[in-house]
């Protein structure tokens, strides 16, 4: 499992997937890519835009679910695919935690193939683990 970004599991009706990683950013970045792996080929997108975005959550779990619905919104509202997630850092501060990092991407055009969409982030069976990597566990509502 040392080299494993991302694993989806069976789930009735949603997505679920558990993202791996050495940190809990690592494990983020993972969580994003198996988010956008679900509507489209990350490795098929060009990082010709980059976004800057910053994020905050009361605790870790809606830090991660705040961080997969901006993923979600920039491709509903500006038609954003991300390729990668770059300079990903958490902090925790007095009301939570605070995320900031670079998408990289490009703009949807004819010459990339939409699998299809996420339409919400759930708390439904959402983990997040620690010992000696992090996991976390996510259920996307499709």
């Amino acid at each position: 499992m040392k080299n494993l970004k991302f694993q989806y599991l069976d789930h009735t009706g949603d997505a679920q997937f558990r993202a791996f990683g050495d940190s809990l950013e690592q494990a983020f970045q993972n969580a994003a890519q198996a988010t956008a792996n679900l509507m489209w080929d990350p490795d098929q997108i060009k990082g010709r835009i980059k976004k800057r975005i910053q994020i905050s959550g009361k605790d870790r779990e809606q830090l991660l679910v705040n961080f997969l619905e901006e993923l979600v919104f920039l491709f509903e509202s500006q038609e954003f695919l991300l390729h990668s997630v770059m300079d990903l850092s958490i902090k925790q501060v007095k009301k939570g935690f605070h995320l900031e990092a670079l998408f990289l991407g490009d703009r949807l055009s004819e010459e990339h193939d939409i699998y299809g969409s996420v339409k919400a982030v759930t708390y439904n069976d959402m983990k997040i683990k620690s010992n000696d990597h992090y996991m976390v566990q996510v259920v996307l509502d499709i």
